[in-house]
């Protein structure tokens, strides 16, 4: 089953937003069509990186550090020779179709991301209640950080001279 122009545009749009936050975006980065090439295993012996690092700054438009779609097909054909090497296809078109068959079979994946820890430590640094000592003091009774007065020691310097503790009590003596 070939691919379709639509499916294909639909997982380059999620490998352009991918990492920017901008679900709308539609421009692909260097880093991102590395991203492509690695999730759909389309690397080889013969293609490299390096090889689409190269594609990528022949297809992509003089000053601009993104490429289209369109721009996106030229780098295929640009490495269609070595992909057809390493996937030991008759031609430049049926290595074309393959690269884009499987683009669009996968979408970004998160492998190799970070995830949340399964140890049983951490659980017991982010819990503020089990800090003890000078460290209690850096958290309200919510376990929200309490900021620069958790910090340091601010001296209330607000008496007639800077030692003064007790302001406000001369009325009270006298």
């Amino acid at each position: 089953m070939a691919a379709s122009e639509s499916d294909l545009c639909s997982k380059f749009e999620a490998f352009c937003s991918f990492g920017s936050g901008n679900a709308a975006k539609k421009t692909l980065t260097t880093k991102n069509c590395t991203k492509i090439f690695k999730d759909c295993k389309l690397y080889g012996k013969a293609l490299t990186s390096t090889d689409t690092d190269i594609a990528f700054s022949k297809v992509k438009t003089k000053g601009k550090t993104e490429i289209t779609l369109a721009e996106f097909n030229k780098l295929l054909e640009e490495v269609a020779p070595k992909y057809m090497k390493d996937a030991k296809k008759g031609s430049k078109e049926e290595a074309i179709a393959d690269m884009k068959q499987k683009i669009c079979e996968r979408g970004p994946s998160t492998a190799g991301t970070t995830g949340t820890s399964k140890t049983g430590g951490v659980s017991k640094m982010t819990d503020a209640s089990l800090y003890t000592g000078s460290h209690a003091e850096r958290f309200d009774k919510d376990g929200k950080g309490k900021g620069i007065e958790g910090r340091e020691n601010v001296a209330d310097n607000s008496g007639y001279v800077g030692a003064y503790k007790e302001a406000g009590t001369y009325d009270k003596k006298h």
